[in-house]
């Protein structure tokens, strides 16, 4: 299990419990649930969701459809345990790894910004700045699939993780040419030996 993925199921632990806290208060005329209790943590219940399986998820917009059907602030029992029951339905598919590897999707945006930085770096003719920009992000990469993949790359250097990849069947045919020769250039790059460097390479 990943770093992030250790991060979000605590998260998602600790709301779940929130949740089963929220306490009732009685009045003269009802018996609802706290205010303030409820909104805080449907505040940070909306905000999970939203952050791990975005705005168009069905737990988002069904969590947060039912937080707006509160009429004049009152929570009655059934309303709130509504909200856990969409809650622990996100909850569950976390626990259950359901999430088609959410580290690889951040992953994902980070390894798109440095691709597109060294895009524009190598169209201003900055073919050293390029090289060293596509470099950390196919290394940072390639190791974030080792550990997907349950391989211990930590402190490897990139020819040990892509040996790794290799022996493990994780690449092959022309996955295999092209990387062993990312190495050699990640080693200019990140080395400074810029004269070793060249557009073609960083390309």
């Amino acid at each position: 299990m990943t770093p992030i993925q250790d991060q979000v199921k605590l998260r998602f632990e600790q709301l779940a419990e929130q949740a089963q806290k929220i306490p009732f208060v009685r009045t003269d005329y009802s018996h609802c649930a706290d205010q303030k209790s409820f909104y805080a943590w449907a505040s940070s219940a909306l905000n999970l969701i939203q952050g791990v399986f975005d705005k168009d998820s069905s737990h988002y917009e069904r969590l947060h459809a039912e937080v707006a059907r509160i009429s004049n602030n009152y929570i009655d029992e059934d309303h709130l345990n509504a909200c856990r029951g969409v809650f622990l339905g996100a909850k569950s598919d976390v626990d259950g790894e359901y999430l088609f590897n959410l580290q690889m999707s951040f992953s994902g945006e980070i390894f798109g910004d440095f691709v597109s930085a060294a895009k524009a770096a190598l169209d201003d003719g900055n073919h050293t700045v390029a090289a060293v920009l596509a470099c950390a992000a196919l290394e940072d990469t390639l190791k974030r699939y080792a550990t997907s993949k349950g391989l211990d790359v930590d402190g490897k250097m990139m020819d040990e993780v892509v040996n790794t990849l290799k022996s493990h069947g994780l690449v092959s045919g022309p996955q295999k040419s092209l990387l062993a020769a990312m190495p050699k250039i990640r080693n200019h790059a990140m080395h400074a030996d810029w004269a070793k460097l060249t557009p073609q390479d960083a390309r």
